[in-house]
């Protein structure tokens, strides 16, 4: 069967983006739709099988991993979003948006690599924590490496050939969603994920890293918004779509980049703070059961009781 690698629309003439396009155009018969339905039945299994021995298993990390995570992913690939990916620049921007910044964060929040250490056989757990604790997933993770590539990716997708070259193969531009998700996941998942990984940095040097993001998102932002270069060269004018202003789309979509990038990293920040409070307090709970039990132990044994650790019965 001969596969057509151009991106191009079949007729060149797609009908207006409305509400109701983004179901009638949504292509289900995709190799995403394979890897999203996989995965979902993979990690309910999990959670059927942790329930099954009677262990709990919180309701809001699944309804994120499968909610805002795996829907999220869906509904920039296989929803009639997809179909306008390569015909208006604000619908692959929403797609960026998705892929790259909102389905990571809830995907982190689902913790699936704890869920698989819980159910999976020893030999199968090994393997997987091999996996994560090698040195590529180490070097990638690492808060500043995966920062770069978060950062750089838009850059170097949109001021090179490479976003031309997107729009042109379909190779490339499926290519192009998975590193963004990638990508996002790699820098999300230290900063607010729930699984065990490898180098975390403490709370403020998290919040020092979001912060930073911002302004290069800013940055991106605006400067799509007021280039008068189109993204993709002529790419866009010689699809001829009556209904879609090329620069005025391309306007929407750095206010896109620009006010979505916001919105999210408050939010973001705002979930590291509280993730930061009652980390605070277990912490605080661990202390006093410590010093309990070395007041217990003292006082078995007739000793004076030790010298409490500064702060350490302070209320968080």
């Amino acid at each position: 069967m001969e596969i057509d690698l151009l991106a191009h629309p079949a007729d060149g003439t797609p009908p207006p983006l409305t509400p109701a396009a983004l179901l009638t155009e949504a292509k289900l018969l995709n190799w995403f739709t394979v890897v999203l339905l996989v995965a979902a039945a993979a990690y309910l299994y999990g959670v059927w099988r942790l329930r099954h021995r009677g262990d709990p298993w919180p309701m809001q990390r699944t309804v994120a991993f499968l909610g805002p995570g795996l829907g999220g992913i869906a509904a920039a690939t296989i929803s009639g979003l997809a179909a306008y990916d390569t015909s208006l620049v604000s619908a692959h921007m929403v797609q960026h948006m998705v892929l790259s910044m909102v389905a990571p964060i809830f995907l982190a929040l689902g913790a699936p690599v704890t869920l698989a250490l819980r159910t999976l056989p020893r030999r199968a757990r090994r393997v997987l924590l091999t996996v994560v604790h090698s040195r590529p997933i180490k070097v990638l993770s690492f808060p500043m490496v995966a920062f770069a590539i978060f950062v750089a990716s838009p850059f170097v997708l949109y001021f090179t050939d490479l976003y031309r070259l997107s729009l042109e193969s379909v190779l490339v531009h499926e290519l192009v969603h998975l590193h963004f998700l990638i990508a996002g996941c790699l820098f999300f998942w230290p900063l607010i994920g729930l699984d065990p990984l490898p180098g975390r940095w403490p709370y403020p040097g998290r919040v020092l890293l979001l912060l930073l993001m911002v302004p290069f998102h800013t940055v991106l932002g605006l400067t799509i918004m007021q280039s008068e270069r189109l993204l993709g060269g002529d790419w866009y004018p010689t699809l001829g779509l009556y209904w879609a202003d090329p620069a005025a789309d391309q306007h929407l979509a750095g206010g896109i980049l620009w006010a979505g990038g916001e919105i999210i990293t408050v939010s973001v920040l705002a979930l590291m703070v509280v993730q930061w409070i009652r980390a605070s307090e277990r912490e605080a709970q661990r202390i006093d059961r410590e010093l309990d039990r070395q007041e217990a132990a003292a006082a078995a044994r007739g000793a004076p009781p030790p010298a409490p650790e500064t702060g350490a019965r302070m209320a968080p």
